[in-house]
């Protein structure tokens, strides 16, 4: 039973971090270069190891069950509340925008068509699953950990006789902050956290290494998931595609062929399905158990709002799949970051309990730490800037 509970709760940071921002990984990283875009997913991944790590020890430390906007009014009061609930709202929302784009485009690269089609029948289903709330989707982490992994091994021995190495040794310093977003987005799942130590409860010194184990795998799948890819499918045959087309298997599956093209995108199909509904339920539930909304309301707040924002961006063209889950993961990953180092500074001060384990948090730390998030705002924003002037 004790390796079951740490295996569960294993599965279940996994299944929150990979979802369908591996999808956009290999685009902005064929941008910058195999070489530094393997970098970002290191240095970045380090960095959000020691903040799940230090969200760790803030729930060890407190009694109670609460999720990440709970532990931030307990810590920092009610700007730490308002400033998680921004961002998990902005991350919540730019995911399930992401989803309806990406969505659209990888049923197209399959059947043909139009994508906005594909897109508003695909909403259809997710909504209407989101509305009812199938338990047993809520608790699928489990199966979806295996399926991914085997479908990302397939794609990678599908892919490894057409691999290039002049496509994994080019680098573009000019382009070298593109990844950031993207995989900073692709990292994000604080919120399994506190469920881990909720199946944890009775074995909580083992937190500690869910954690190290949840986080490792995904940048094990990212990183080989993005080399078969890149290695595949060039900088420029990705500049050539359409920006619809720029999501991994649908580029994937334009190189590779047909046949190729209907697997790698049923695997698209599925991470961008199974991560709509998980969000969308657990938005949803925030609406409701949070601020007391009807279920309706909530239901109809945590889907069409995406919706529409999905259909403006369709209509207009202004933006894509891969931007949207870029800016929500320097926005709400930025955000969250910060908040998570304050709140465990404070936690130490505050403690409700010894925890199974402490993460150092001195201001030596915290300060670089903080400036890691904060520069990727303001670099988001002075390219927002220079775009509008330009």
């Amino acid at each position: 039973m004790s390796r079951v509970a740490l295996f569960e709760a294993i599965s279940t940071i996994v299944g929150c971090v990979v979802g369908a921002g591996v999808l956009a990984i290999p685009y902005v990283v064929s941008q910058s270069g195999f070489f530094i875009g393997m970098i970002h997913l290191l240095v970045i991944g380090a960095a959000m190891l020691f903040i799940y790590l230090s969200l760790g020890e803030v729930v060890l430390r407190t009694n109670g069950k609460h999720q990440l906007t709970g532990y931030a009014e307990k810590y920092l009061g009610t700007w730490g509340k308002r400033a998680m609930l921004f961002s998990m709202i902005f991350g919540m929302y730019g995911a399930l925008t992401a989803y309806l784009l990406g969505e659209g485009n990888a049923i197209k690269a399959i059947f043909g068509g139009s994508a906005l089609w594909y897109t508003l029948g695909y909403f259809v289903i997710v909504a209407t699953i989101v509305y009812i709330g199938l338990e047993a989707v809520e608790r699928s982490e489990f199966l979806a950990f295996f399926i991914v992994a085997f479908i990302v091994v397939a794609i990678v021995i599908l892919s490894l006789p057409k691999i290039s190495l002049a496509n994994l040794s080019t680098i573009n310093p000019g382009s070298m902050f593109v990844p950031y977003g993207v995989i900073l987005f692709a990292y994000m799942g604080l919120i399994a956290v506190p469920e881990a130590r909720e199946i944890l409860i009775h074995e909580k010194e083992k937190l500690k290494k869910a954690i190290l184990i949840g986080v490792a795998i995904p940048f094990v799948i990212y990183s080989i998931f993005t080399l078969a890819v890149v290695g595949v499918v060039s900088a420029s045959q990705f500049s050539a595609l359409d920006q619809g087309e720029r999501i991994a298997t649908v580029a994937l599956g334009i190189v590779l062929g047909t046949k190729a093209a209907v697997f790698v995108n049923i695997f698209a199909i599925f991470a961008m399905f199974t991560s709509f509904i998980g969000i969308g339920l657990a938005l949803k539930d925030m609406f409701i158990y949070d601020y007391l909304m009807h279920k309706t309301v909530a239901w109809a707040l945590t889907c069409f709002i995406p919706l529409g924002i999905a259909l403006s961006i369709t209509l207009s063209g202004f933006t894509n799949f891969i931007d949207v889950i870029g800016i929500s993961g320097i926005v709400a990953g930025g955000v969250e970051g910060v908040v998570i180092v304050l709140m465990a500074r404070a936690a130490k001060r505050k403690s409700e309990r010894d925890p199974e384990y402490s993460m150092p948090m001195r201001w030596w730390i915290a300060i670089p730490l903080i400036a890691f998030f904060v520069l990727g705002v303001a670099h988001l924003g002075i390219e927002a800037v220079l775009n509008l002037l330009g």
